[in-house]
């Protein structure tokens, strides 16, 4: 015998009853990944999934509401714990029990969450993308990339309103040496579910110029620990791993970690520090070269020192060395010419020619030792002509003067003052307006 039908709401409200006085789903600690976070008439409403790890699929999903009577304290217990409110993308572990409305369905009510669960599993996903990169053998590929020596052309992936950003790009622009940069702001989301794709991006369209590049630098200001997960993530930390180009980052604070920190070539703890670290190699690589030149410009002084004083010395005895050639020779004519007029005049003429060519012979001596000194001397003065000023203005640099004085920092001018610029072919004045 058939049984009777029922309704639709006395269907739900038997549903309803099973799941209430099951005591197993209630009071349960449940896992669960967060998605579709909002807030509505003081209420928190959710979606709790559950993903395969290894494909991504979706295997659970479940409606859940925090009502607002619990709402304001678990959001003030969770930041506490994580620097972070209760947003999508996060995996917790939250209490609560099942519910079941006639209309609205099975939902989840939450009752408390546990902060430690989630930085426990932020840090245990880091722990598992840096082992899956060092199996592979790429962990170390960027870090092991040499570092230009003057780096200046820099790819800068951040976000262009950000704090981090600006304090950036102000300690890069203005070191005290007023060194020249050439940044370009590749932006990307900096927070948030879309942090790692929009990363990849900015890195694709970087490796798609890389030709103009010398390095990569990711920044991001401070911020929780939970604000800074979307930086670990795997296709993330492949790709900055792979990338043929070094890369400097500075993400958050010195106390935060992430994935891009073990793995990127240089790793410096704030935005600011990058920018210091760029200006700090170039003020090497600038140190190195004023070295080379004063050691030049020392050996060139040594040697044109030298050289005078062989010069000098062979002045002086050229004359004395020639007088006591001469002597010799007239020492033997005489001790000769008792023989030499008893002998015919072939021996004569022989004894001549004998003379002439000792004399030249030494005249081609002291001809060639001459001339070899005058080509040193001319080398020298070649090198000293290079390094002249007048070469500096010829290869397209100028001097600016201010009362017959080299102006090295544009702070030291005050309106009013007057201004010579030399170029390679003639100068003008300037008055500074306004500095």
């Amino acid at each position: 015998m058939e049984s009777r039908p029922l309704s639709l709401s006395g269907y739900q409200q038997m549903l309803g009853d099973t799941i209430r006085m099951n005591p197993a789903l209630r009071g349960v600690w449940v896992i669960a990944e967060l998605s579709d976070v909002r807030v509505a008439g003081g209420h928190c409403y959710m979606e709790l999934i559950e993903k395969d790890e290894l494909s991504g699929q979706v295997l659970a999903k479940m409606r859940a509401t925090i009502w607002s009577s619990q709402y304001r304290v678990l959001q003030r217990k969770f930041l506490a714990g994580t620097g972070s409110g209760i947003v999508s993308g996060l995996k917790v572990l939250i209490y609560g029990s099942a519910n079941h409305h006639n209309v609205y369905g099975l939902s989840f009510s939450i009752t408390d969450i546990d902060p430690t669960y989630t930085i426990g599993d932020i840090e245990r996903q880091r722990r598992e993308i840096l082992e899956k990169l060092r199996k592979e053998g790429i962990i170390s590929l960027n870090r092991d990339l040499e570092f230009p020596v003057l780096p200046q052309k820099i790819a800068v992936i951040s976000a262009s309103g950000a704090a981090g950003y600006g304090d950036f790009m102000d300690h890069l622009l203005n070191s005290p040496e007023g060194f020249i940069f050439y940044p370009l702001l590749v932006e990307a989301v900096m927070q948030g579910d879309r942090t790692a794709i929009s990363v990849i991006e900015s890195l694709d369209f970087v490796e798609s110029t890389i030709d103009f590049w010398d390095c990569v630098v990711i920044i991001r200001g401070g911020g929780s620990t939970t604000d800074l997960h979307g930086f670990d993530n795997y296709e993330l930390a492949r790709k900055v791993a792979e990338f043929p180009l070094p890369i400097v980052v500075g993400i958050g604070h010195e106390r935060d970690r992430c994935v891009l920190d073990e793995i990127a070539c240089r790793r410096c703890k704030t935005p600011t520090a990058v920018a210091d670290f760029l200006v700090d190699s170039c003020r090497d690589a600038w140190n190195e070269v004023l070295s080379n030149v004063r050691e030049i410009a020392d050996y060139v002084s040594e040697r044109m020192h030298g050289e005078n004083m062989r010069l000098a010395n062979l002045e002086n005895l050229l004359p004395a060395r020639i007088n006591s050639a001469v002597a010799r020779e007239e020492r033997h004519l005489d001790e000769i010419r008792g023989r030499v007029e008893r002998l015919a005049e072939s021996k004569l003429k022989d004894a001549a020619a004998r003379v002439e060519m000792d004399r030249l012979r030494l005249m081609n001596i002291l001809r060639g030792a001459t001339e070899r000194q005058m080509m040193r001397i001319q080398r020298m003065e070649d090198l000293l002509r290079v390094l002249s000023p007048e070469n500096t203005l010829k290869r397209g640099y100028s001097i600016t003067r201010k009362n017959g004085k080299a102006v090295f920092d544009a702070s030291e001018l005050k309106e009013g003052d007057v201004l010579i610029t030399s170029f390679n072919c003639g100068e003008i004045k300037s008055i500074v307006e306004k500095n």
